[in-house]
Parts: structure tokens; sequence; C-alpha cells
């Protein structure tokens, strides 16, 4: 993969966008929904990088192109779905012969500001993940994806009135509610994939516990989790919370206490010496966890196995 232009363009309108992919301009300007298969990509926006300033919702099937996500290439030749939210890196590569098929929903944050969804959108980790990340559909799952665009689409082909916005916006509302849904059973159906990253989670966790030069930086963060697995920080915490009932950060803390658990059975280390052997710069902070997981505080575990 070729290195991408550190200055990528900044799309700030939907209309904009249009332009710049050769598309009549957009039924509503703060919302569209684009037939991929009458994208045209110029030459001379290949391998260009953008920067969106509104929401952008991609179901791709049957292609023979690439699009690039964050920092890597989705192949849509198996069919997904793809989420960005505004001001995240996309970039597109052309390819002779590329045929593109599916739909692409745009949305500015200002379309669904004065509604209920303009905060809960918030809660999508989906809109953050990577592009091996991508929605995988059943066939059942694709008619309902599609359905809901196309009612989306005959709304925006509707002479507007006083509740247009209002359909529009409950139809992206259950839209991203099932794709929450199926990304549910995503990691259900992909379990031996999602075990593997689990085991690759404890084993990363467990080497750098038992890592003194490593403690020495510091307690280990979920994008340094996240970094070791090749996978996004929310991908890994939706991961961990659908197989555990843990987030990344909360599945890092379990494993500190259970390794802080050992220090104070097996050695006659004091609690200062085991936080900072744990990576903590203050021995508060770490009686603080260690009491707000356990109920008990380190000394109070201690005395409780004589």
């Amino acid at each position: 993969m070729e290195k991408k232009n550190n200055n990528p363009a900044k799309i700030s309108s939907i209309s904009q966008f249009h332009s710049l992919l050769n598309l009549p301009k957009p039924l509503n300007p703060m919302i569209s929904l684009v037939d991929n298969t009458q994208l045209v990509i110029n030459e001379d926006l290949d391998n260009t990088a953008f920067v969106l300033e509104f929401y952008k919702i991609s179901y791709k099937f049957s292609t023979t192109g690439k699009m690039g996500y964050g920092q890597g290439y989705y192949d849509f030749n198996e069919g997904g779905m793809m989420f960005s939210s505004p001001n995240q890196l996309i970039y597109t590569e052309n390819e002779e012969g590329s045929e593109y098929g599916g739909f692409t929903l745009l949305f500015h944050p200002d379309f669904i500001r004065n509604y209920p969804l303009g905060k809960t959108i918030k809660k999508y980790g989906f809109f953050s993940y990577d592009t091996n990340e991508a929605l995988h559909l059943s066939d059942s799952e694709k008619s309902i994806i599609i359905g809901l665009l196309k009612s989306i689409d005959n709304e925006l082909h509707t002479a507007i009135d006083e509740m247009s916005q209002d359909v529009i916006v409950s139809y992206i509302d259950v839209l991203l509610n099932y794709s929450n849904r199926f990304y549910k059973r995503q990691f259900i159906t992909r379990k031996t994939i999602s075990h593997n990253l689990l085991l690759k989670v404890e084993e990363t966790l467990d080497n750098y516990f038992n890592n003194a030069e490593s403690l020495k930086r510091g307690l280990p963060t979920v994008d340094f989790l996240a970094s070791k697995i090749n996978v996004s920080t929310h991908y890994l915490s939706d991961m961990l919370r659908n197989l555990t009932g843990q987030n990344a950060q909360q599945h890092i803390h379990s494993k500190l206490i259970e390794k802080s658990k050992d220090f104070l059975i097996t050695t006659n280390l004091s609690v200062a010496e085991i936080a900072y052997q744990l990576g903590f710069e203050y021995p508060q902070s770490f009686s603080k966890l260690f009491k707000k997981k356990t109920n008990l505080t380190p000394l109070e575990f201690k005395n409780s196995l004589n």
C-alpha cells in the first residue's frame, strides 16, 4: 500500500462531495443517498485522502475496486458495511475496470442534532472500527439494510413536508440499531476469530505484567493493547464486552488485580512496593482501584488470608 497524502482534502459539505465524484446535486444539502454504481472517480483523485465533515455509511457489494478506510484497504468483493464519523480520514484508490455496487448514505451532524439520535449516535463504536472490522451481512440482513436505505431514498424523493426530517431520522436510527445488532451477531458467529483475539489479549497482558521493563513505562493502556493485536480500540472493547462482559479498560484492570493478588500472596513486598512494581505512579491510586474492584484494601485482602 502506498503512503497516503499527509495533507488530506477537507470536504465540508455533501454538495462538495457530490461535485468531486461527478454526481448530480443532492436533493437535500444535509443528507444524500448515493447509488454506488453512479460513482465516477477521476484519475486525479486516485490515492487521495479526504476528511469528511459529515457521517458516511457505505454498503458495498460485488465490487472489484478498493476503498481505503483509516490506515488500510477493505476488499468489497464479499460485500459489507463501513461507517465513518465526521473528521475521520478516508481515501480512495481507483483501479481500471473497478465496479462499485450498493449505496452510500451521507448526512451532516446538524441534520440529527436536535433529535435524541444526535447524542446517542456517539454510543455506536463501529463508527471508529478499522478496515478489517467491517460488518459482513447475511442474506436476510442485507434485505433489511437495503430495505431501510430504499425507504430513506423514497422519502428523499417525496415532496418535503413538516414530517420529512422526522421520518428520515427515524429510519437512520433504526438502521444503526440493526447494524449494532448485526455486529453483536458477528462477534458470535466469528467466535473462533474472537476467541483467538481474546487469547492474544491475555498473552499480551501477561507478558506486559511479567516484564519489569514494560511496567517502568506505566500501566498498559487500551491503545497499547489494541495496537498489539492489530484492532481498533472500539472494536477491542466491543469484542471483549460481548465475550467477557467487560470492556478493554475493565479487562486490563481485572488482569492487574490478579497480578497484584499474586504479589500480596507470594511476597513480602509492601503495598507501595507492589504499586510501583505494577506501574503505578502513586500507591494511593493502586489501593483505590484494588478497593473498588474487590471491596477490600490490599492490606485487608492480605490479612484475610491469614
